[in-house]
């Protein structure tokens, strides 16, 4: 293998997500161990480096052309990153000082002389016993932040997000107030697109099962009143403005039930940020005010049209 394949394997080893396995991820190894092409493992060494040093190594023995303005990429996507799993150190100096300087830990140097030799395997289960993998540590991070939800009776967990902490917030305090004993047929999530998706309810209703970016973000069905609840979810973008509602009316042309058409906001000032894109003849729930609603309508109060 040549030298960038071998640290992608390293890094890859040690624990780093894909994203840290990357090409410039490779380089900054390679450059903070002074290690060119041709020169074996074992005489790396740990100086400490400024990124303006580490994209000058990498152009001059392996060909790339990194510009100066690209250290910020070199400080979010690697070296803080190996920072946070004991790989690198800095020397402590103000970010914005002249003098700032990282250097690979005196571990971290042993581990990299010995790619390649048969104690290579023993040095990592050392480091690793007593550091973290930073693929784990960001995977219990991402499992901490899961918000817990019950839909339709089981449990769920949306991922992390003002979008989801919405939805969240739609199914357990709009549904039970205002769609009582609804089923919910379809809600996404901004990492798990398809939470909840029942196929074969929303093709029984008449729906053209399509993309899911032709979704609301929810749908509830109330069957005791054949009502079906489209709602968006709006903290950024998408609410019911007249073109959503002819994209769903479109997919739902077979679809007999009644339709309520909802925009949900986390709070009054996002509403207003959105009021006069709104659709006439849908409602409007706000989070922050749960037992009300907006109804943009003249002749009467909630109800399909």
């Amino acid at each position: 293998m040549d030298k960038i394949s071998e640290t992608r394997e390293f890094l890859k080893n040690i624990g780093m997500p894909k994203q840290q396995q990357a090409d410039i991820c490779c380089y900054v190894i390679l450059a903070m161990a002074g290690i060119k092409p041709e020169m074996p493992w074992n005489e790396a060494t740990n100086e400490w480096i400024r990124i303006h040093d580490i994209i000058q190594f990498a152009n001059t023995y392996y060909g790339t052309s990194y510009a100066e303005n690209s250290r910020e990429t070199f400080r979010k996507q690697a070296l803080h990153r190996f920072r946070t799993a004991a790989l690198v150190e800095d020397n402590g100096k103000a970010t914005n000082s002249p003098n700032y300087r990282y250097r690979l830990t005196d571990e971290t140097l042993q581990l990299i002389k010995n790619i390649n030799s048969n104690a290579l395997d023993a040095a990592m289960s050392r480091f690793l016993k007593y550091h973290d993998k930073l693929v784990d540590m960001y995977a219990s991070k991402k499992k901490m932040t899961m918000m817990p939800v019950k839909i339709n009776g089981d449990d769920f967990k949306f991922s992390a997000g003002k979008h989801n902490e919405l939805q969240k917030a739609i199914i357990e305090e709009f549904a039970p107030r205002f769609a009582p004993n609804a089923e919910c047929l379809y809600v996404g999530d901004t990492i798990e697109k398809d939470l909840v998706k029942n196929v074969e309810k929303l093709s029984e209703l008449g729906f053209e099962i399509t993309l899911h970016d032709k979704m609301p973000d929810v749908v509830l069905y109330r069957e005791d009143k054949n009502w079906i609840y489209f709602v968006e979810s709006v903290t950024s973008v998408g609410p019911m403005d007249p073109k959503r509602i002819l994209e769903i009316q479109e997919l739902t042309k077979n679809v007999s039930a009644g339709k309520i058409y909802v925009t949900a906001f986390l709070d009054f000032k996002t509403y207003k940020k959105f009021a006069e894109e709104l659709a006439w003849e849908t409602e409007v729930w706000i989070a922050e005010m749960p037992e009300h609603m907006i109804h943009l309508n003249g002749d009467k109060f909630m109800g399909p049209r």
